[in-house]
């Protein structure tokens, strides 16, 4: 039976509240009081963040319990077990002494153990002759058993924290799937809309969202994505019932799905502009003849200068190519990619590149490209913009440069003109476009 709990710790070390504390729960522990000091040890590595141990200060933990026989720690119990340095660093795999001395203090300072030293700073053990332990001077475990209930409830909120996390991250992962799929279905399927604002929505509220996020930022970012979700989720629910009724109106309808993704692309549109469906089928004037498809090789006659931007300096064949090399003109130009993204949604991605193509040739002329860009997208969205035109001025204005004595490449002319996929070749167009060029403005 020990006859004296001493207070204060050996030699230099200071005394604090937070020991006094400790000793004052562990002297009032009950005396029928017992708990099982390896799920109490469980409990407490489960909330070691709360509670301030670290890791290594846990091994010792272990190490300490592991010096006390008995599997339970009880209130009316010997609490105090007095190990030497090189048998805890031996139990602590091998833990250096400095390490050892130093994530001692830090249990101390936790309220996790209690020293009990010695008049010399030793410990030991003093027992009685029937071999009852009178007196012992070491490490008491009495905090582990009087905070044993404080540590389950730690463990219990760790363990509900991690689940409200996890929930959390789960809702976001599914959100974030389900936004950027809507998106491509809203584009691929045509459903009117600026999605390219969406996206840069949905993208700034994603950047809110660090690495290493906690449950209340994921929650915060997954409740403004749920917003988004539910405004993508109404839009897409009327267009397809607005699809599905109107398919039902018409018995004599087809659907017709392309599996090619670049279709979009290389293939030619089937439905004609409304503005063409006015104009008289007699005339031979190609300023008002939309129905045509531009060639790839006459918008690359029109703007020599995007040849520079194509990738590894080959000749565009593609257009593909085209979009790819427009790009790059885009970010050149200083047009922003809300600009380019709102413009391939109203245009489509060929009639976009075309236009880029166009002010990349005209760059010199158009003081702020992106906002001419977003002029002819506005008039786009209205039905009321074509690049044809724009292809026919900048390739009437090569054709007059040709016919001057120098070929418009005098000392002055710009660098850019030089490109080798429109030098290499003359500029060829069919007879019957050279003569509409040379008709006078205003006749048929």
């Amino acid at each position: 039976m020990q006859t004296h709990f001493v207070a204060t710790p050996f030699g230099r070390r200071a005394m604090s509240l937070g020991m006094i504390a400790s000793q004052a729960a562990a002297r009032d522990i009950p005396a029928g009081t017992r708990a099982n000091k390896w799920e109490v040890f469980r409990h407490i590595r489960e909330a070691r963040d709360l509670i301030g141990a670290t890791d290594r200060g846990l091994a010792i933990l272990n190490a300490l319990l592991s010096f006390h026989p008995e599997p339970e720690l009880a209130g009316d119990g010997e609490l105090v077990v007095w190990p030497s340095n090189e048998q805890l660093m031996a139990r602590a795999n091998g833990m250096p002494a400095t390490t050892l001395r130093r994530h001692l203090a830090i249990l101390v300072d936790c309220g996790l153990i209690i020293r009990r030293d010695s008049p010399n700073g030793k410990r030991f053990a003093r027992k009685g002759r029937d071999g009852e332990i009178q007196q012992a001077y070491g490490f008491d475990l009495s905090p582990v058993l009087a905070r044993a209930a404080e540590f389950g409830a730690l463990a219990e909120s760790v363990q509900a924290e991690k689940k409200a996390l996890r929930v959390a991250r789960e809702r976001l992962t599914l959100l974030r799937r389900d936004i950027v799929k809507m998106i491509d279905t809203a584009i691929e399927e045509k459903v009117p809309g600026n999605w390219g604002r969406v996206l840069l929505t949905y993208q700034e509220i994603i950047s809110r969202l660090p690495r290493n996020a906690g449950r209340l930022v994921a929650e915060d970012v997954a409740t403004d994505l749920h917003g988004l979700w539910t405004e993508l989720r109404e839009v897409l629910e009327s267009f397809a019932k607005t699809q599905i009724s109107v398919a039902n109106e018409s018995h004599s309808g087809r659907h017709i799905q392309n599996s090619k993704p670049d279709s979009n692309l290389e293939s030619i549109d089937s439905e004609k502009k409304k503005s063409a469906a006015a104009v008289d089928p007699t005339t031979n004037n190609v300023h008002v003849l939309p129905e045509r498809e531009l060639p790839l090789t006459i918008v690359l006659d029109a703007c020599p200068t995007i040849g520079w931007l194509a990738k590894g300096g080959e000749p565009i064949r593609s257009w593909r190519e085209l979009l790819a090399a427009a790009g790059i003109a885009r970010s050149t130009l200083g047009v922003s990619p809300s600009a380019w993204e709102e413009a391939r949604t109203a245009m489509g991605d060929k009639q976009a590149a075309i236009t880029i193509a166009g002010i990349y040739q005209r760059s010199e002329q158009i003081s702020s490209a992106g906002g001419y860009l977003r002029s002819l997208t506005d008039k786009a969205r209205e039905g009321k913009y074509s690049a044809l035109p724009m292809i026919m001025a900048l390739l009437r204005a090569r054709l007059d440069d040709a016919r001057k004595p120098d070929g418009g490449g005098g000392e002055g002319a710009s660098p850019k003109n030089e490109v080798p996929q429109s030098s290499s070749r003359p500029l060829e167009i069919s007879e019957a476009l050279k003569r509409s060029f040379g008709k006078p403005k205003g006749s048929a």
